[in-house]
């Protein structure tokens, strides 16, 4: 009569250590899960990073035979700024270029800051390349908007990608006196910064003193304008890509740190809790043998 008064009160102290090291069991499976998870992120992480160092080294050598032209182009505007003889305040249109990737850090954000910053000294006009600065920007200043273009950064930019976009401004852009490109320069393989190059119209350019200089038979300013506007609009677009190219290879790379912290932390876990069990159940089949 006593053991079957015992029997009830003993399964009823067995439960919760059943309970218990299931509820461990159930908790090891999915540490583990996780940590799998984890292990695949690094991975991916990982193979990132070393494509976006392969790529950075193709898009300075690009970037530096860009800058090439770009340094002779910024002559012509350096020249005929200063004598423009133009009276008021110019009309502008602000160029915000970046690309459509993203896992590259604050590369785009940093873009729109600077926009909204330009924007807040001299109010105009505003077209976009790139459709991340276009979801940030359409949502603070969306009547600003002129003209958009997409499909950029997949690849290192090309002068006939910069001949499309400056052919879409000067056709869709609206009246402007001087467009200012706000873009990423690259400053070194592990640091980039925003910046804006001025680039004034054909209109501008003929009242500059410098250019009035020269005598031509037939007004050339049209064409010279517009070929500049592509030459500055492509040695930008190749500087952003180098420092989109190099803030990916950041990102990837802190990432991938953290992801390895994380599966250090998540393997001492794991341990712990599987430790933990086999004990539990040491110390069950100890008590039993001893109740024996």
């Amino acid at each position: 009569m006593l053991s079957r008064t015992i029997r009830p009160a003993a399964a009823l102290l067995a439960r919760p250590a059943v309970q218990q090291q299931t509820m461990g069991m159930a908790t090891l499976k999915e540490i583990e899960q996780r940590l799998k998870s984890v292990r695949n992120i690094e991975k991916i992480t990982k193979s990132m990073k070393v494509v976006a160092s392969t790529k950075l080294t193709r898009a300075e050598r690009a970037m530096r035979e860009a800058k090439k032209y770009g340094a002779a182009n910024n002559e012509i505007f350096t020249n005929s700024k200063g004598d423009s003889s133009s009276e008021g305040t110019p009309k502008i249109l602000y160029l915000a270029m970046t690309s459509d990737g993203g896992l590259c850090g604050g590369i785009h954000s940093g873009i729109t800051r600077m926009v909204k910053r330009e924007q807040a000294k001299q109010a105009g006009d505003l077209a976009v390349v790139g459709d991340k600065p276009r979801a940030q920007l359409s949502r603070a200043m969306p009547e600003t908007f002129k003209v958009t273009f997409g499909g950029v950064g997949k690849d290192v930019p090309t002068f006939a990608e910069a001949s499309v976009i400056a052919d879409g401004i000067m056709k869709n852009g609206g009246d402007f006196d001087e467009i200012r490109l706000v873009y990423n320069k690259y400053v070194s393989a592990i640091a980039y910064e925003p910046a804006v190059n001025t680039v004034i119209t054909a209109a501008a350019l003929r009242q500059a003193a410098g250019f009035q200089a020269y005598e031509m038979e037939e007004d050339s300013s049209n064409d010279l304008a517009e070929f500049a506007l592509a030459n500055a609009i492509y040695t930008a677009l190749v500087e952003g890509h180098a420092a989109e190219i190099s803030a990916r290879r950041t990102a990837m790379e802190n990432a991938s740190n953290n992801a390895l912290d994380m599966i250090g932390s998540l393997q001492l876990q794991y341990n712990r809790g599987r430790q933990a069990v086999i004990t539990t159940e040491l110390i069950d089949i100890i008590t039993g043998a001893s109740a024996l």
